[in-house]
């Protein structure tokens, strides 16, 4: 649209020397042809359809030297082309039978000198928008560029606060296990020596509560170390060393998407499978490949170990599936063996409590 305004300026321009000369029908021709040829110019704009139709409309200026006084609208349309010198034919029109008069070429010349600046002034906030628009570009790219590093940096602080939180628990569990652990079986030892050395009838029932009262604060303090050590086992890392350390011809994938709120017995069920599966793997596969799938859904645990190995049918049920079956069952699971062709298939189910 701006293209459009700026020629209509520049056409009514060229009008003007129509003034200063005679009217006849080539002056209305000259108009019609000289519009024609730019809006097929602006149609076809960057093909060279549009550059023949330059150059062929100031051709004709030589034989009808009244076309020149609409050559500054088709110097507008070479100068967005980036071919200027389409318009360099035109002069031909200075040497023709009837050239213009001096009032012509006069309004021409201030037209085509209209037509450059008008260019160059387009042609600069070409340039400004173009350079802003490619500002906004990079402003933007260097936005989602901060914000992905920023959520890397969060989640990798997040991951840090997580691992040593875990750390602290493993402290103290080692703390309690360490010290009140021992102190609560030395309280054992001693009040069962009280019970067998008594005499007294008296002292004997209070002895027995006393005793009775340390096992359970003993049962009560190992549940709580089991607990806190369970909660400090970071399965994902865990997992990953248990890959690292399988054998060098196997390449192996891990899909990872669990939450951190697994329960201690669910993650050592599911990190001892994965060890079986992956030994399993190493001892009787064929296969080259190793796939760990492990998923979180809102009502159960989902792992699925699968090589690429050929196995047809398990030809004996040794002791590695039997301890999965057995993990998979004190957890409430369901584990199955699926071998195929295509290679061998652990699938594990463990509902949520």
């Amino acid at each position: 649209m701006k293209r459009i305004i700026d020629k209509s300026v520049l056409l009514l321009i060229c009008t003007m020397s129509l003034f200063f000369g005679a009217s006849d029908i080539s002056c209305v021709a000259a108009v019609l042809i000289a519009v024609s040829v730019s809006a097929v110019v602006q149609l076809y704009s960057g093909k060279l359809a549009a550059s023949v139709l330059i150059a062929a409309y100031c051709a004709l200026c030589g034989a009808f030297p009244v076309f020149l006084c609409f050559v500054p609208v088709l110097l507008y349309d070479a100068l967005c082309e980036k071919r200027w010198y389409l318009i360099l034919p035109a002069i031909t029109a200075v040497a023709a039978d009837k050239p213009l008069n001096i009032g012509q070429y006069a309004v021409t010349a201030a037209a085509c000198a209209a037509a450059v600046l008008i260019y160059l002034r387009v042609s600069k906030l070409e340039e400004t928008l173009s350079a802003m628009t490619e500002l906004r570009d990079t402003t933007e790219s260097e936005n989602l560029r901060l914000e992905r590093r920023n959520r890397q940096l969060s989640k990798s602080q997040d991951s840090e606060v997580h691992i040593a939180t875990l750390r602290e628990r493993n402290r103290i569990a080692r703390e309690i296990h360490d010290n009140v652990g021992h102190m609560l079986t030395r309280s054992l030892l001693q009040a069962g020596a009280l019970i067998i050395i008594n005499k007294d009838e008296k002292m004997k029932e209070p002895l027995e509560s006393l005793k009775s009262t340390l096992d359970t604060a003993m049962t009560s303090i190992r549940e709580s170390v089991h607990d806190l050590h369970d909660d400090s086992i970071d399965m994902k890392k865990v997992i990953d060393e248990a890959i690292a350390s399988v054998d060098g011809r196997f390449t192996v994938d891990l899909d990872y998407d669990m939450g951190r709120g697994v329960p201690g017995n669910v993650k050592l069920c599911i990190i001892g499978v994965v060890r079986e599966g992956l030994s399993n793997a190493v001892k009787h596969s064929d296969g080259d490949r190793i796939s760990i799938i492990l998923r979180e859904h809102p009502a159960f645990y989902q792992l699925m170990l699968t090589d690429n190995g050929h196995c047809s049918e398990i030809r004996e049920s040794g002791i590695g599936l039997s301890d999965m079956e057995d993990r998979a069952a004190s957890v409430g699971g369901k584990i199955t063996f699926t071998p195929s062709a295509d290679g061998f298939r652990i699938f594990m189910s463990i509902p949520k409590e």
